[in-house]
């Protein structure tokens, strides 16, 4: 009678084996339908990290997915003209990590974090950044510890106060220290930028959905 136990559990131990491989198996097959078949419209767009300006959250070589409907300027539906000019009408939300042209060569793409917003005051102070608006005129520093570490933090140069147009926005790196963003080329303009960062799909144990 107590003979049959051990086989049980074995026989247990190898179903949890099974599930997870078929789990496994799942995932290949959803990411195969993203990068194999690539949806590359004007809906989403393949993107490799090049560079370690957004370690430790985002690592060189890692395969992300780019939403850019209803970010991006188009004027082409499936590389179709149009005929007309199709605007963004999605607002960019602060700490979205988002993917645009570098003004100086469109042919390079850069992804980095949205810190500052169209009409807003940017200032970093000892570390911290601080964000003026209507809401907070006298300015108020902006939590960033669920993205950055400390040491990222106190990496942080002061720079003196920096003033957004209505369609521009501040982006910097999460490794602070080694990023060029808006801290030396200044704010980036709404039209820009053509998508933020909808999924990391490989490698598949940091696969996330934004």
């Amino acid at each position: 009678m107590f003979s049959n136990v051990p086989q049980d559990e074995n026989e247990f131990e190898a179903t949890l084996t099974t599930g997870q491989l078929f789990l496994e198996f799942v995932k290949v097959i959803l990411l195969a339908l993203v990068i194999i078949i690539p949806v590359r419209t004007f809906l989403f767009q393949p993107f490799f990290v090049s560079g370690q300006s957004m370690e430790p959250n985002f690592d060189e070589g890692q395969y992300l997915v780019i939403s850019e409907f209803g970010y991006k300027t188009t004027d082409t539906l499936f590389g179709i003209p149009l005929g007309l000019t199709i605007r963004p009408y999605k607002d960019l939300h602060r700490e979205d990590v988002a993917v645009f042209e570098f003004s100086k060569n469109p042919e390079t793409f850069y992804i980095k974090r949205v810190i500052g917003l169209p009409g807003e005051s940017i200032e970093i102070r000892q570390g911290r950044v601080i964000i003026y608006n209507d809401a907070n005129p006298e300015g108020i520093f902006l939590d960033e510890s669920g993205y950055l570490s400390r040491e990222a933090l106190l990496s942080l140069q002061d720079m003196s106060r920096v003033s957004l147009g209505d369609n521009e926005y501040f982006l910097m790196g999460d490794n602070r220290g080694h990023s060029h963003d808006s801290r030396v080329f200044g704010p980036v303009k709404r039209e820009r930028i053509i998508g933020k960062v909808l999924l990391r799909a490989w490698p598949l144990d940091t696969m996330k959905i934004f």
